[in-house]
């Protein structure tokens, strides 16, 4: 059987470069906005803050050949997103029937060729030439009549801040482009009783593209039955290399064959999901069928190569581990699966203690973990194996996806990981400690009325802006809680967007 290895990098995409314009100006002119439109593009693909390669093609001019574009890229897998600026005046019902058929993200770009204005030496040449100040009011208007969903950005390319929010949008329409091609294995089911682990996975692949569905614990059982000792050996060897290895897992430890137990586990589930090309998955600590133990390590190692994860068969938080895990690419920092576990209440300087039984990513941290084995307490298997660290000081967002039966919901806080205020010698886990935004008693509070879910992803390659712009492409709703926030005022939106989203939906 092919094994697909998962790939994270953002290298195969790109975005097209689309310029509007109209045959009314002449062929010199039409010659002057190619020549301009592809400086601009070159100037942002060039930028250290646009991370996806940006491909020029030809001035628009009418409406077949900018349907035919949209299709093309439409059709195209590698491509992730449209960047549209009217250089000089395009008749917006051009785009009607192109708009219409759109189905990647689209940027609207309010620029123009010059930085300063030549005073001295503008004619009605210069004016006809360089009118995207009301082209692209033109195609505005289109745009909203129409609802198209986009990202308008303002300003000059070479200003860092417009290459910035280019980039941003980019690293979205990238996570969009991994859902919409991401397969999901839950193994089991999810955890008894519990509510928001639940989900529509019809809905989810309808909105996202995710295919979620499940296959028998003891599949990935036999997989990792399968692992060749001698595999075992060299993964067993790795951790020595890479982690402070304790030493009863060491070779001639007295525990060192739950080292080699945890690293089979490994090996037989990343065989799984490479070979039904998998880039999120589940467990449930419920369901462990002939597993030696609840994969810790295995699990951990695998999210900070790009997987997504869920715990207790939370499968929209996997989900968001693997598009965050995408639109942190390249960045320092990572995307981890994280839950709230407790609070420190001292008055005015509160913090949460965020945590999980096994699965936090090391990705979160930029020191040597340690890799240890102790009793987990539930799940009625041998003791795991698993890396222990405190996620780094810094900022950070935690973003939850609820299902509420009419739509996804993103809520997300925008926090700051800080050092722990003691040491933790016998919470031996993967964990953060933070302080959330605007301050401890309006996040929980705002946090509780959104219904949001105890499973997050913690992203502390990319921030809130990233999530504006990819719940924007996705049609989620988000609802933010970050300096700004207010609980009276955070009330209000949540029952507004009640009402919106139903209507929205229409009857």
């Amino acid at each position: 059987m092919t094994r697909t290895k998962l790939t994270t990098s953002l290298d195969g995409y790109e975005v097209w470069f689309l310029t509007g314009s109209q045959h009314l100006y002449g062929p010199e002119t039409l010659a002057q906005v190619a020549e301009q439109s592809q400086a601009i593009a070159r100037l942002l693909d060039e930028a250290s803050a646009v991370p996806v390669k940006i491909v020029w093609k030809p001035v628009l001019t009418d409406s077949a050949a900018i349907k035919r574009t949209v299709l093309e890229a439409n059709a195209a897998d590698g491509v992730i997103g449209l960047i549209a600026w009217m250089h000089t005046f395009s008749p917006a019902k051009m785009w009607i029937s192109g708009l219409d058929a759109l189905q990647k993200p689209l940027a609207h770009l309010h620029t123009q060729a010059n930085v300063e204005l030549p005073w001295s030496d503008i004619d009605f040449d210069f004016m006809n030439l360089n009118q995207a100040a009301h082209g692209d009011r033109e195609f505005g208007y289109i745009q909203t009549r129409l609802g198209v969903p986009r990202k308008t950005i303002v300003g000059h390319a070479s200003d860092p801040r417009v290459q910035g929010e280019l980039g941003t949008w980019q690293r979205a329409a990238a996570g969009l482009a991994a859902s919409r091609s991401l397969k999901l294995a839950r193994f089991g089911d999810n955890m008894r009783y519990v509510a928001v682990t639940e989900g529509d996975k019809t809905e989810a692949e309808l909105r996202l593209g995710v295919q979620v569905n499940t296959w028998g614990v003891n599949e990935l059982a036999a997989a990792v039955a399968e692992a060749p000792e001698a595999d075992v050996d060299a993964l067993v060897a790795e951790y020595e290399e890479l982690y402070e290895v304790a030493p009863e897992l060491r070779r001639g430890g007295e525990r060192h064959q739950s080292l080699r137990d945890g690293a089979a586990i490994e090996l037989g589930l990343r065989s799984f999901l490479e070979e039904g090309g998998f880039g999120a998955f589940t467990t449930s600590f419920e369901d462990l069928g002939e597993l030696k133990q609840l994969p810790g390590l295995a699990v951990q190692r695998l999210m900070a190569e790009g997987y997504g994860f869920g715990a207790e068969g939370d499968w929209k938080t996997a989900v968001l581990v693997r598009i965050a895990n995408v639109m942190g690419a390249g960045l320092p920092g990572g995307a981890s699966l994280m839950e709230d576990y407790t609070y420190d209440l001292t008055p005015g300087d509160e913090v949460i203690l965020g945590a999980h039984m096994l699965e936090v990513s090391p990705s979160l941290t930029s020191a040597k973990p340690s890799l240890e084995v102790h009793p987990l307490g539930i799940g009625g298997k041998d003791d795991p194996v698993r890396l222990v660290f405190t996620a780094d000081p810094g900022p950070a967002v935690v973003v939850a996806m609820s299902d509420l039966r009419d739509r996804f919901r993103l809520t997300a806080n925008v926090v700051e990981n800080v050092e722990p205020r003691g040491a933790l010698p016998k919470l031996p886990v993967g964990r953060a400690v933070w302080k959330p935004a605007p301050d401890f008693a309006t996040s929980a509070a705002a946090w509780l009325t959104a219904g949001a879910a105890h499973h997050t992803v913690m992203s502390t390659a990319v921030g809130i802006e990233v999530f504006r712009d990819f719940a924007e492409m996705a049609g989620l709703e988000l609802l933010v809680i970050d300096d700004d926030t207010t609980t009276a005022e955070f009330g209000r939106q949540v029952r507004w967007n009640q009402a919106y989203y139903r209507l929205a939906q229409g009857l």
